[in-house]
């Protein structure tokens, strides 16, 4: 009688376009370290342009602290500093 149970989930499983083998929950990534704590800088210099590219996509975005690495801290230095740095156009907005 279980076996005709497992059959029913089995076969609704399959309609719903799953898999009855259980899939590993995403993969954890290598531990990013801070950049900006490796080299002991207490403060982000708007005016460091190579520095502040690395941390800019292609298309003129910030990158996200999950793939940059940063520290909260000093992430939010960075905003600060990328938009200081566009503010006095040393950085474009936008890519054309």
């Amino acid at each position: 009688m279980n076996a005709g149970i497992a059959g029913i989930t089995f076969a609704v499983s399959m309609l719903l376009g799953g898999n009855c083998v259980k899939r590993e929950k995403g993969r954890k990534g290598k531990k990013r370290v801070c950049s900006f704590c490796v080299d002991k800088m207490e403060f982000i210099d708007y005016k460091d342009v190579p520095k502040l590219r690395k941390y800019i996509t292609d298309r003129g975005k910030i990158l996200p602290k999950r793939i940059s690495g940063n520290c909260a801290h000093h992430q939010r230095q960075l905003t600060v500093a990328i938009k200081r740095a566009r503010q006095m156009a040393l950085l474009p907005y936008t890519v054309e």
